[in-house]
């Protein structure tokens, strides 16, 4: 067994294991440096305006709040309720190294079964909140301008994200997820201790 490997899975093997398997095109099931930039690229969309226009608002003073729920929320909520769930925090690692929140200090032990629809729910209340922050203090402020204009791109960038990553993501039971079940079904038989954890929630794979 790989020390780094403790679950003993195919995300985690040397490139050589992939020899062979059908699903590795369509979805992103290796670290990528490209696919992380892709991806910090698209959320920068949201958040360079929206840091822009509290500032013009007035409340510059309130990002520091806004900072603080961000390192709450990326680095212990949503690390338990969405990360925890996915292939990448696997690794037998301090640190995840993944293609979304990559730098993220591991706390929680890795869940292998899939999100429960609580977990969920509690992903989208957390990331609603996220997203609303800036815009309420810009709307305070009456910055309506680039109050409109972030939430122009932030809709862009949402867009971009579910269609070129949330399509080809191996958290495949984040709310935003769409990769199709087939290609799922075929991931979850090359990785037994995922298969058997989802099989117990009631997941049923297609022959």
């Amino acid at each position: 067994m790989d020390p780094k490997n403790p679950f003993n899975l195919c995300t985690w093997k040397p490139e050589s294991a992939c020899e062979g398997c059908q699903t590795g095109a369509a979805i992103n099931c290796r670290h990528s440096w490209a696919d992380l930039l892709r991806f910090y690229l698209y959320f920068s969309l949201f958040g360079v305006p929206a840091i822009i226009g509290v500032i013009r608002a007035g409340y510059g003073l309130w990002l520091w709040g806004w900072l603080g729920y961000a390192v709450f929320f990326f680095f212990i909520w949503e690390s338990r309720i969405l990360c925890s769930h996915c292939p990448y925090y696997a690794e037998n690692s301090l640190v995840l190294h993944c293609l979304a929140n990559h730098g993220v200090l591991k706390i929680w032990r890795y869940h292998p079964e899939p999100m429960s629809r609580f977990e969920q729910w509690q992903f989208m209340i957390g990331a609603g909140i996220l997203v609303l922050y800036p815009f309420l203090l810009m709307i305070l402020g009456g910055e309506w301008l680039f109050a409109a204009l972030t939430a122009a791109v932030t809709v862009i960038g949402s867009v971009l994200i579910y269609r070129t990553i949330c399509s080809r993501c191996i958290n495949f039971s984040c709310p935003a997820n769409h990769v199709p079940k087939q290609i799922v079904d075929a991931y979850l038989m090359r990785n037994p201790v995922m298969r058997e954890a989802w099989e117990r929630t009631g997941y049923v794979i297609e022959d």
